[in-house]
C-alpha cells in the first residue's frame, strides 16, 4: 500500500502565480486550511514541491 500524505492549504494563493493556482486546484484545495488526503505519488510529491511554501504536508 502507498503512503498517504494529508495536505492542507495553510497560506492564501493570493499573490500566488497561475500556474501555482492551477497546482492547487489539481490538488482539490480551494479554501484556506482545507484538507485532502492524496497518496504519495513522484506526481503528486512535485505538485506538492512547487506550492510548499503554501501547503503543510504530514504522513497519514
Amino acid at each position: 500500500m502507498a503512503k498517504l500524505w494529508r495536505i492542507t492549504l495553510k497560506r492564501s494563493y493570493i499573490g500566488a502565480n497561475e500556474r501555482q493556482r492551477a497546482t492547487l486546484k489539481a490538488l482539490g484545495l480551494r479554501r484556506l486550511h482545507q484538507t485532502v488526503e492524496k497518496e504519495a505519488t513522484p506526481a503528486v510529491r512535485g505538485m506538492v514541491e512547487a506550492v510548499r511554501h503554501l501547503v503543510e504536508v504530514e504522513e497519514v
